[in-house]
């Protein structure tokens, strides 16, 4: 059944729900959203047979079957509700619940994970390491002699920039595109830097690469600055994970320290407009005022709970982001954790072949920092011994699709060894597998694993796969002829191109009423699934390195 199609089905199992109360105190899972965000919810007649949840714990659940009729929608909605709770209990600088890299509320989410974990006998290690702080000194400049670009609107400081105040020219590098679907990849190659004046202010878009290596290309060159732009883009073409289709500003994050002012990234009005009047022989001149501090660095944390079973020698990680990013961070990734989460805890007596480690992430809003941490202090043979990731991002958008994250498609593929993603296909399989078998439509998502924390399992050498129900805009008619719902928002207001809450600064809407309970479960079912069979799969870990 396409979603948003019968609402009284909606009302319907809200009503069965609300009789049937949840546990730990969560709210009935109807009653997350409006109905802008309803999903129609499905009503399970076997969930009265159904073991209960105390039960689904403590047994032997040896088989999938036995495994996917534990995992379901109260007990992983309650997990989001107790996240939303450390939000709402831990307020940020700015007044509103938060979950993120460095503040109270993510180390709140660390050890409520932490204490289920141990609770059903996982060992816990919390790893701790150092990120380096960054803040923006009073009020950014960004203007040329005829305009004035406002801050928070039409560009952002990159987080990590460097700081200065050049008055300079602007100078286009490498090919500029107006297609989203057409990567530019403009300064990613040394060759594209080949002229440039030095002391000139690089006008470059964004795409094709990251943007710290064309941020490295503009400093060796010797820019005076590095304005990023947007593309244009278009509602119906396919998004890629974190992108503004729309050719908005959002806020880069780049991994190394910048030596000179970053914009990043500038929408794609204001950087087409640069672009134009230089093409046009009135080169523009630019005043940036950038003033930025590294901070002190802040701590942070992986959460990592390993399996008291299966062979050392073949690990098979399960991982999932816990930090947050502009609020509660319910979607994203509340519903990834809660997904490994019940599977932890209805897999924690069941023996498997493959040992089972399951990790919680900091930090991987602002640049998958804690996976890269997790994956570079792997001694050799301790990275020898883990023969799979599989990722869970993001799992209950209510205006869906279900991607597959294969590293196939990553758009830094070329950096993977050369076993990852031959190596990737087994897993990648196994969804495949199972989403079509209960009905469900499945594809690979066209930009791979790029922007979650298996991107670092890839650079590693370790193979990998993932699921994802996207977020922010925009969902295709291509994709709705797929999955149903509307053009649009996958999350946030539906229908609507707003961009929806995940990625929005100033919005602070991704709480309770941003997910489905509907999907979160019928995902969870099918990470299960993957999670159970790799994790009794025998032939993985054993041709590679």
């Amino acid at each position: 059944m396409k979603p948003f199609q019968d609402a009284k089905a909606l009302v319907f199992l809200i009503a069965l729900l609300a009789l049937a109360g949840c546990a730990n105190g969560a709210l009935p899972a109807g009653s997350t959203g409006g109905a802008q965000n309803a999903t129609v919810l499905q009503s399970d007649l076997s969930i009265a047979t159904a073991p209960s949840g105390p039960v689904c714990e403590k047994r032997v659940n040896d088989t999938p079957a036995k495994l996917l009729e534990c995992i379901r929608e109260q007990a992983l909605f309650a997990h989001l509700v107790d996240l939303q709770h450390i939000a709402d209990r831990n307020p940020g600088p700015d007044g509103h619940g938060n979950r993120d890299t460095g503040q109270p509320g993510y180390k709140a989410s660390v050890d409520y994970v932490a204490a289920l974990m141990r609770k059903a006998a996982y060992r816990v290690t919390i790893q701790q390491y150092n990120v380096a702080g960054f803040s923006v000194i009073g009020t950014p400049e960004f203007r040329t002699i005829a305009h004035e670009y406002a801050v928070g609107a039409d560009w952002y400081v990159a987080r990590l920039s460097g700081r200065g105040a050049p008055t300079a020219r602007v100078e286009p590098v490498g090919k500029v595109v107006s297609n989203a679907a057409v990567e530019s990849g403009a300064g990613c190659s040394s060759a594209d830097f080949a002229g440039f004046a030095s002391g000139n202010i690089a006008l470059i878009q964004r795409g094709g690469c990251t943007l710290d290596t064309k941020v490295a290309g503009a400093q060796a060159a010797g820019a005076a600055g590095v304005i990023f732009f947007n593309y244009d883009g278009a509602f119906d073409q396919a998004d890629t994970r974190g992108t503004r289709q729309q050719g908005e500003a959002f806020q880069a994050h780049l991994q190394t320290a910048a030596r000179i002012p970053v914009v990043g990234v500038a929408s794609y009005a204001v950087g087409s407009e640069l672009y134009r009047a230089y093409v046009a022989g009135r080169v523009p001149t630019v005043h940036l005022d950038i003033q930025t501090r590294l901070d002190a660095s802040t701590v942070d944390y992986n959460l990592i709970a390993d399996s008291p079973y299966g062979d050392p020698n073949h690990v098979v990680v399960v991982d999932a982001h816990l930090d947050s990013i502009y609020g509660a961070g319910i979607l994203d990734n509340g519903s990834g954790s809660s997904t490994i989460l019940e599977v932890a805890l209805k897999m924690g007596k069941t023996p498997t072949h493959n040992h089972l480690r399951y990790i919680w992430f900091g930090v991987e809003e602002i640049g998958l920092l804690g996976s890269a941490y997790y994956t570079k202090h792997l001694t050799p043979a301790e990275l020898h011994r883990i023969a799979f990731d599989i990722d869970s991002d993001v799992t209950a958008s209510p205006n869906y699709d279900i991607l597959v994250a294969d590293p196939k498609f990553a758009r830094n593929v070329n950096h993977f060894p050369s076993n990852v993603v031959p190596e990737s296909r087994r897993g990648n399989a196994y969804f495949f597998d199972y989403f079509p078998a209960n009905r469900l439509p499945v594809r690979n998502a066209s930009f791979g694993n790029d922007g979650t924390d298996s991107n670092s399992f890839s650079l590693a050498g370790i193979p990998d796969t993932g699921i994802l129900t996207q977020q922010d805009c925009c969902k295709s008619e291509k994709e709705v002829d797929i999955w149903g719902g509307f053009r649009g928002n996958y999350e946030g207001d539906i229908p609507s191109f707003d961009g929806g809450c995940v990625d929005n600064p100033h919005r602070w809407c991704d709480n309770l009423t941003n997910i489905s309970p509907y999907v979160l479960e019928f995902v969870s079912k099918g990470f299960a699934y993957v999670t159970f069979k790799l994790a009794n799969d025998a032939s993985i870990g054993r041709s590679w390195r």
